[in-house]
C-alpha cells in the first residue's frame, strides 16, 4: 500500500457523522483495494489489549488497516493502547482514529498530530448556511446542477437532519435529469412537515392572510403539529430583524456574519422593507405568546396559532 495513497496515520476529526462516515468508508475502500485487512474497533466496546493483538504482524504477512471510532468516548485502557502503538508504530499497520469533540483522548490527538497524521475535518453542519453549502457540494460532487431556489427549497423541506438531507440529495440525483429547480424539489419533498411550515410562514410574512389561513388549516387537517409552524414563523421574523439591522453589504458578507445562507438574506431583504419596527415588535410578541400556548401553556393550540397568523399579517401594515 503506497503511503501516498493511504497514510500510516489518519485522524477523522469533528462531530458531523455523515462526513465522518464518508471519510472512513473512503479509507476502507482504499485499504481493501490495496489488499489490506480491515479491522474495526468501537471505543465503547473496547477490550483491553485488542489493539495490540490486531497490530501484531501476521504469519502470512500483509498490511492491516485499524479503524478506531469514538476516541472522544475512549476508556483509559484504549487510550493507553493507542499511545503505546503510536510510540512504536508498525510499518505494516495503518491507523485511522475518529474523534468527534471534547478533551477526552487529547494525548492521543496530540501524539497523532506530532507524527504528522493526515487530518480529515468533519465540522458540524448546523446553520442554514452550512446546510446550503452542503447541498451545493453534494450536487457538485455528483456533477449535477441545482439552482439557488432549489437549494432553498430542499433545505426548507428536509434540512433539520443532515443525514436525511444527504439522502434527499442522492435521491434527486438518481431520480431526475438536468438542472434541479425548486419545482423539482417540491415534487419530491413538498408535502413534508418542514415544507408546510415554511409555506405558512412565507404567506404570513408577506401579509397574505387568506393564503396563510388556508395553508395553516390544510396543514393542521393533514396532522401537522402547530409547534413547528410557530417555530418557523419565529425564525423568519428573527431573520427579518437581523437583516434589517445589518445595514448594507453583499448577501454573502451578511450571511457569514449573521449565520444565515445568502438566499435567506436575499429573501429577508425582499420582505423587510414592507415592515416597520413597530409592526415587527407586535409580530414578535404575538408569536412568542403563541409559542408558549402551543407548547402546553394554552387550552387550544390550533386557535393559538390561528390568532398569531391573523395578528402577524395585520402587523405588517402597521406604520
Amino acid at each position: 500500500m503506497s503511503p501516498a495513497a493511504f497514510p500510516a496515520l489518519t485522524l477523522v476529526s469533528g462531530p458531523e457523522e455523515v462526513l465522518a462516515d464518508r471519510a472512513i468508508a473512503t479509507l476502507i475502500d482504499q485499504a481493501r483495494a490495496s489488499g489490506a485487512d480491515v479491522v474495526r474497533l468501537e471505543a465503547t466496546a473496547y477490550e483491553p489489549g485488542a489493539l495490540r493483538i490486531h497490530a501484531s504482524p501476521s504469519l502470512f504477512g500483509g498490511e492491516t488497516c485499524i479503524i478506531v471510532r469514538g476516541l472522544h468516548e475512549a476508556s483509559d485502557e484504549l487510550q493507553a493502547d493507542l499511545l503505546s502503538l503510536l510510540a512504536a508504530p508498525a510499518s505494516e499497520v495503518h491507523l485511522v482514529v475518529a474523534h468527534a469533540s471534547g478533551n477526552r483522548g487529547k494525548k492521543v490527538l496530540d501524539a497523532m498530530r506530532k507524527q504528522d497524521a493526515v487530518v480529515i475535518e468533519c465540522p458540524a453542519i448546523k446553520s442554514d448556511r452550512d446546510k446550503s453549502d452542503f447541498v451545493h457540494k453534494e450536487f457538485t460532487r455528483a456533477r449535477r446542477t441545482i439552482t439557488s431556489e432549489g437549494v432553498r427549497a430542499l433545505v426548507e423541506a428536509v434540512g433539520q437532519d443532515v443525514r436525511e438531507l444527504a439522502a434527499a440529495c442522492a435521491q434527486l440525483v438518481a431520480d431526475t435529469e438536468g438542472t434541479i429547480t425548486d419545482a423539482v424539489v417540491d415534487t419530491y419533498h413538498g408535502g413534508k412537515v418542514e415544507a408546510t411550515g415554511f409555506r405558512v410562514a412565507d404567506a404570513v410574512v408577506a401579509g397574505r392572510t387568506g393564503d396563510a389561513l388556508r395553508l395553516l388549516r390544510h396543514a393542521i387537517g393533514s396532522g401537522v403539529d402547530p409547534v413547528p409552524i410557530v417555530a418557523v414563523l419565529a425564525m423568519q421574523l428573527r431573520q427579518l430583524i437581523k437583516v434589517g439591522a445589518a445595514g448594507r453589504g453583499s448577501s454573502n458578507q451578511l450571511a457569514s456574519s449573521l449565520g444565515m445562507a445568502p438566499w435567506q438574506v436575499d429573501k429577508a431583504r425582499r420582505s423587510v422593507g414592507h415592515w416597520s419596527p413597530e409592526g415587527l415588535a407586535v409580530a414578535v410578541q404575538a408569536v412568542a405568546a403563541a409559542d408558549a400556548e402551543v407548547k402546553g401553556g394554552g387550552r387550544d393550540p390550533v386557535y393559538a396559532v390561528e390568532r398569531a397568523v391573523l395578528t402577524v399579517t395585520r402587523a405588517r401594515g402597521i406604520r
